[in-house]
């Protein structure tokens, strides 16, 4: 598997699109409120608002700059407007229409022809014909005003250099003060008919359509709640990703609310959904639907924290709740409250409603419930419900790390049961609501927190037995903290162990690889990519990326290479070279190094590679009859130049400083932080700022010795790509070192083998070219 961070290129393919394209629209608002736009027709967009406070303003925004699309995809960046003029039917119900007071306002954001920052405010109404809300609207952008009333209150807009604009919308009461309306309000508004014309009129867009590749796709609703579905099926589809695409419906942006006297709560007066929310999944599943795709409705049991009502949320013993790290914080839902878990069925059916509506197979997740463990270890299974639920298995508990009693692990067993019986109630809820259409459910699982090491017997609360096979169709796994750690070497035996746990074989598991949360931590992605092609050797069913705001933020591209021939150059045989016709190898070491040189004799050099290259002929090696018949039949068996395999370089082969027997503190390899687990191999050259870290890949089997704060340690695995695992992880500031042989990946440098007889036997060696290569993942097995 291949792939590469990109970022927007001239060369590019490039297509056109219009000015104000209805799909590149997005709409913004400040909680409780809810808002969001679709685009169901050619040259159409419609904007579903719910309104809960007399102050709530939802923005229907056009951005000069596209922020959103993946770098292969997103629109020219144009401040310009000028030359510009749009027209389109505005119609509108729910909110205050165009002739009001706080009507319709396109507020205009950039700079004046001198440079300075300012806004203008263009009130829709004075470049309408028609009613309040229903009207033919015409801007021209080179004689466009603000002010309310024109033209004694004319400002004009200078169209030279916009940032965004955007398209005011309030409830029909809003009238600048504050408070909570009586109920929420719902409205909507459309643009229909939508043209743009002039000379400005143009945009180039990125238009690359990669091929399509084994990785499947992943989405939250929070984290694209402000794009069109149309725009978000088009990344998928044009980036390459196919079949399912797993759709996290949030925790924060679905729900209906109703006013409560310190804030807002959940509610399904008029329905689980809020009709914004409705309104943008119907059109996410009518757009997969049309363009091949399916949709896993993925359902967790997080909820935002200041809409849960309190009896509702998983609390420690303390009576704190269980809070997640993110800001604002969501919470999570108690499995034991009837309440709480009825509500997300009433959700579940709502989805699954939309699927069938879509004509879409119904495919349904429950997204990594648990029992949330608050920081000291305390966990969330003392709130009211629980408590009641377990009667007298309820006992203190006041940390799940380490060692439990007797009756504190059967209450984690009893809590298991709970957790289990309620995700059986929501697949049940979920599964009736499909009826004759069926229903294939998933269960997703975050491992570094239910096999937590630190906490060994939390497994039995979060993994229970009830999920055992048949209880969910399809398991799906998810580790991305400890691929993003360094410590991806946990996941195999990880795997292992839900399969021997819950039943569920390799080829029906899902492995979900990611994510990069912050944009400056983007080198993340090598080892995300690292994971998922792991997975996918490993016989997952299928493997995702998480998530696609992140993979579009970041320019990720990905491609299966077998049809390239790539994994023919990457083909590898763990097999030695003969040891007794290498011995006699010479060795070249080489960099590339681009020099330009001036008139004046100075030079400019630049290092081309991170590594050096390694160069051998084997050919002084070759001693009798018996040598070339061997090599002869190992080149056979490599097929030439075809397939890779293990070299021992006869100078260079040990980690220690004069190549002797390697000792466990040769080579330093990193500092524990508590956590950390797998270590890399390497071995470095030179001193200083000079120095050079070769990358170890192929460590001689048993020949490696570790030592952890000076103290040479047995407990440790090498892993299938040759780094160190230890048991128990390094303390927080203790150097981890090594020892080992190694040997270095090679090939045959041609696909023709030279020996003659009558030179041979004249004395003359042949000469047998090796050249090193990147050893593949996984070669040291």
């Amino acid at each position: 598997m291949g792939w590469a961070l990109v970022a927007a290129e001239a060369h590019h393919r490039k297509g056109w699109i219009k000015r104000f394209d209805p799909r590149f629209w997005t709409v913004d608002f400040a909680r409780p409120m809810m808002a969001s736009v679709v685009s169901d027709a050619p040259g159409a967009l419609r904007v579903e608002a719910v309104f809960y406070r007399k102050q709530d303003l939802a923005g229907l925004i056009w951005e000069a700059a596209d922020r959103w699309d993946h770098a292969l995809l997103g629109y020219e960046t144009s401040h310009d407007f000028r030359h510009t003029q749009l027209t389109f039917r505005w119609r509108s119900g729910g909110v205050k229409p165009l002739d009001a007071l706080h009507g319709p306002t396109l507020t205009i954001e950039g700079r004046d022809a001198g440079g300075t920052p300012r806004a203008w405010y263009v009130r829709l109404w004075n470049y309408a014909e028609g009613t309040g809300e229903d009207a033919l609207v015409t801007l021209d952008f080179d004689a466009l005003n603000g002010g309310f009333l024109l033209p004694g209150e004319a400002d004009p807009v200078w169209a030279g250099d916009i940032d965004r604009m955007f398209i005011s919308l309030v409830s029909p009461t809003y009238d600048g003060g504050d408070g909570v309306l009586a109920a929420p309000v719902e409205g909507w508004a459309e643009m229909r008919e939508i043209v743009c014309s002039g000379s400005g009129s143009v945009l180039a867009i990125g238009d690359a359509v990669l091929p399509e590749h084994g990785l499947g796709m992943t989405n939250g609703y929070d984290d694209c709640y402000h794009l069109t579905p149309a725009r978000v099926v088009r990344q998928i589809v044009q980036l390459g990703y196919r079949g399912d695409v797993v759709h996290y419906v949030g925790m924060s942006h679905y729900m209906r609310l109703e006013g409560l006297v310190d804030g807002f709560a959940v509610s399904v007066a008029g329905g689980a959904l809020n009709r914004p929310a409705a309104a943008w999944h119907r059109a996410l599943a009518a757009a997969c639907a049309d363009a091949g795709l399916g949709v896993i409705w993925s359902l967790s049991y997080e909820l935002f924290d200041a809409y849960c009502r309190d009896d509702w949320k998983q609390r420690d013993a303390g009576g704190a709740p269980a809070l997640t790290g993110w800001v604002p914080p969501s919470t999570l839902l108690s499995p034991a409250n009837a309440a709480a878990m009825g509500y997300l069925q009433l959700v579940a059916r709502a989805f699954v409603a939309i699927a069938l509506e879509a004509g879409l197979p119904v495919t349904f997740q429950v997204g990594e419930p648990w029992w949330w463990v608050n920081p000291g270890g305390r966990i969330c299974a003392y709130d009211d419900a629980t408590t009641a639920a377990l009667g007298g298995a309820s006992v203190v508990m006041a940390d799940v790390r380490g060692a439990l009693t007797g009756p504190q692990t059967a209450m984690l067993d009893a809590l298991g049961a709970l957790l289990a019986g309620s995700t059986a109630a929501l697949v049940a809820a979920a599964r009736d609501e499909a009826g004759a259409a069926g229903l294939t459910s998933y269960l997703l699982v975050f491992l570094p927190t239910v096999l937590d090491p630190a906490a060994p017997e939390v497994r039995r609360a979060n993994v229970p037995i009830g999920w055992a096979k048949p209880a969910f169709d399809v398991l799906q796994l998810e580790d991305y903290d400890w691929v993003t750690g360094g410590r991806g070497a946990e996941t195999a035996p990880a795997r292992a162990a839900m399969a021997l746990r819950l039943g569920y074989p390799i080829d029906e598991q899902h492995y979900f690889s990611g994510f990069v949360l912050l944009p400056e931590q983007r080198a993340g992605w090598a080892a995300i990519a690292d994971a998922a092609a792991a997975a996918r050797r490993a016989g997952v069913a299928r493997t995702f990326v998480w998530a696609l705001p992140q993979v579009a933020r970041d320019g990720f591209v990905t491609f299966d290479e077998a049809d390239e021939g790539e994994d023919a150059v990457q083909a590898f045989d763990a097999v030695d070279f003969p040891l007794a016709i290498g011995r006699e190898a010479l060795a070249i070491t080489e960099f590339s190094t681009q020099i330009v040189a001036s008139p004046s004799g100075h030079e400019q050099r630049a290092s081309e590679w991170a590594e050096a290259r390694m160069r051998y002929d084997a050919g002084p090696g070759i001693r009798s009859e018996a040598d070339v018949r061997t090599l002869a039949d190992f080149f056979r068996a490599r097929r030439g130049a075809a397939r890779a395999f293990r070299f021992r370089d006869p100078f260079d082969a040990s980690s220690a400083a004069d190549g002797g027997t390697p000792a466990a503190d040769d080579q330093w390899l990193g500092i524990g932080d508590g956590s950390r687990r797998q270590f890399a191999l390497a071995k470095r050259y030179g001193a200083g700022d000079a120095v050079q870290a070769r990358a170890i890949r192929l460590p001689v089997d048993g020949s490696v010795r570790v030592s952890v704060d000076g103290i040479e340690t047995a407990a440790f695995v090498l892993t299938g790509e040759g780094e160190v695992l230890l048991d128990v992880a390094a303390p927080v500031g203790a150097a981890v070192r090594a020892g080992f042989r190694f040997d270095v990946a090679v090939r045959f440098a041609d696909d023709r083998l030279e020996v003659s007889r009558a030179t041979f036997l004249a004395g003359e060696l042949a000469s047998v070219p090796l050249v090193e290569v990147r050893a593949p993942q996984g070669a040291s097995t």
